[in-house]
């Protein structure tokens, strides 16, 4: 069955602002959470990405002011060229014919 298209398009701009806000915030969060229970994110981390002793890779982990901002930059900008990309791409493939 063949998806329905109203015709309607994703305003690009405006779709990753606020999905690179989202990752924005989230991504404070999870500094936050580095911060304040290294041990925790750790543990997190590790079942995330698979890794058992996740300690050998990443024992020391420290939150630093330029490296949260740095890391909030890249954060941001990936997400709003991912979003930008994403809503290409749909409204390319959503547009009547």
């Amino acid at each position: 069955m063949l998806p329905i298209s109203n015709g309607m398009n994703i305003d690009q701009n405006k779709f990753s602002l606020a999905l690179a806000g989202t990752f924005g915030v989230i991504y404070v969060l999870c500094a936050a959470l580095v911060a304040l229970a290294p041990g925790v994110a750790l543990k997190l981390l590790g079942w995330v990405t698979h890794i058992v002793n996740v300690d050998k890779f990443a024992g020391d982990v420290e939150i630093t002011a330029v490296g949260l901002i740095v890391g909030l930059i890249q954060i941001l900008a990936y997400s709003y060229l991912a979003a930008r990309l994403f809503s290409f791409f749909y409204n390319r493939l959503t547009k009547e014919v």
